[in-house]
C-alpha cells in the first residue's frame, strides 16, 4: 500500500522536477559505468604487468570523481523519491505513481520523453501491461466507470 495517491494532474505537475533528476541521474550513472570500466581496465595492466605501481594518482583522482557521481546519482533517486513516485528503470526512465481506480491500487506510468501521463497499469502487471488512460479533457470519462485519479 502506498504512502501517496496521485491524481494525474498532480503527478504531471512532477514531470519537470521528474524529467531533470531522472536525466541528471542517467547521466552520472553513464558516466559512473565509465569510470568503472576504466578502473577495471587498469586493474586488469596492473595484475597483467605483476603488481607495477600505477599511475597512482590519476586512479586516485578517477575513484574521487567516481564517488561524487556516486552522490550525485543517489541525491536525484531520492529527490524522486521523496515526490512519492517510483523508479521503475532508471535506464528507460520508466516512473509510476501510485493511485486508485475502482478502489483498488494501480499505477499511472510515464515513460521519460512522453508530454503527459497517458497510461496505467496494475500493480503487478508492470510496463508491458500498460492501458492507455481515457482522455478526459476530450470525452470525459466514460459513463458508468470510475476514472484514473
Amino acid at each position: 500500500m502506498a504512502d501517496r495517491y496521485f491524481k494525474r494532474e498532480e503527478a504531471e505537475e512532477l514531470l519537470p522536477l521528474i524529467d531533470h533528476c531522472l536525466r541528471q541521474a542517467r547521466d552520472s550513472k553513464e558516466r559512473v559505468e565509465g569510470l568503472d570500466r576504466e578502473l577495471a581496465q587498469a586493474s586488469a595492466r596492473i595484475m597483467a604487468l605483476g603488481g607495477s605501481l600505477p599511475a597512482y594518482r590519476k586512479l586516485v583522482a578517477t575513484r574521487e570523481q567516481r564517488e561524487k557521481l556516486v552522490a550525485q546519482l543517489q541525491e536525484a533517486m531520492n529527490q524522486i523519491q521523496e515526490t512519492g513516485c517510483l523508479v521503475k528503470d532508471l535506464d528507460e526512465g520508466l516512473v509510476d505513481f501510485p493511485t486508485l481506480r475502482e478502489g483498488e491500487e494501480v499505477y499511472l506510468c510515464w515513460k521519460l520523453g512522453e508530454e503527459r501521463i497517458g497510461y496505467w497499469h496494475g500493480v503487478e502487471e508492470g510496463f508491458a501491461g500498460r492501458k492507455p488512460l481515457e482522455d478526459e479533457t476530450r470525452d470525459g470519462p466514460p459513463s458508468g466507470s470510475q476514472r484514473v485519479q
